[in-house]
């Protein structure tokens, strides 16, 4: 099975029964190596449906500062990109769900381009969402990714002009990622509320799966995202739980498994 396979089976299986997937953002090595695997190996065990990972950069630009300080918990912590694939790894030495890097373009640009591609899909690297890249720019990327059967996932935000929907639509592979608000991650305590128009107006131009996230931190946002999207990405809200108990281990994760079983569940009230 290539990489992006995953993605699509997940997704086709997610529509066979009737429901929204959950993507789960947290960033790799947070707060450290060990404790990052067992973070993820919680959320996979709480019925989350892809494993969002974002890859630690010392200048996250389109990061709120609950994930800026995850990523220099990461970094402090000694973190590398070798670290992240190793991570990958050994998330596949037990599970099979979909991984999508969250990313920045100089974080693949500096190890090659070619390179950072082969690199992820030999680690079990489904996908690349790259923030900061425009698709028209994205050339090289694109051809990287389809050589190493990798998803090349775009962004669309509240602010991108009807007439260019359709040309990153066109560029992207494997889901579409829209922004429900301007700015920056974060949780916060409502949703935008032309979502179901805006993601009509995406839909016109597209038959990709398409997800929604930042700001979406409660179970009722999930349920009203769920009820538009084919996919709800909740990051903020399941980060925060790690600051909060790094004086425990057990803790943290018994808090995140809480945090990730709720909001899981919104899923089936949709």
């Amino acid at each position: 099975m290539i990489n992006s396979d995953r993605i699509a089976k997940l997704f086709s299986d997610c529509k066979a029964e009737g429901r929204s997937a959950f993507v789960a953002y947290v960033c790799a090595c947070d707060p450290d190596f060990d404790r990052s695997l067992e973070v993820c190996r919680s959320l996979i065990k709480e019925g989350v449906d892809i494993l969002e990972l974002g890859v630690p950069f010392s200048d996250p630009l389109a990061d709120g500062l609950t994930n800026q300080l995850a990523a220099q918990r990461a970094l402090e912590a000694g973190c590398t990109q070798k670290d992240v694939f190793r991570l990958v790894r050994e998330i596949r030495t037990f599970s099979e769900i979909p991984i999508v890097f969250y990313t920045y373009y100089n974080l693949i640009f500096s190890q090659g381009i070619e390179n950072y591609a082969r690199k992820s899909k030999e680690a079990g690297v489904d996908g690349l969402l790259t923030l900061d890249l425009p698709p028209e720019e994205a050339d090289e990327l694109i051809d990287a990714c389809k050589e190493s059967e990798l998803a090349n996932i775009f962004i669309i935000a509240p602010t991108t002009p009807k007439d260019r929907i359709a040309k990153i639509a066109k560029r992207a592979s494997g889901f579409l990622y829209y922004v429900s608000r301007e700015g920056v991650t974060g949780e916060r305590d409502d949703l935008a509320g032309d979502l179901d128009e805006r993601v009509a107006a995406i839909r016109d131009h597209t038959d990709l799966p398409l997800v929604v996230g930042f700001g979406i931190s409660s179970v009722q946002q999930v349920v009203e995202v769920a009820k538009v999207a084919d996919g709800v990405v909740v990051g903020s809200a399941l980060v925060n739980c790690i600051p909060q108990n790094l004086e425990s281990t057990p803790k943290m994760l018994a808090a995140i498994e809480q945090k990730a079983r709720a909001l899981v569940g919104g899923l089936t009230a949709a």
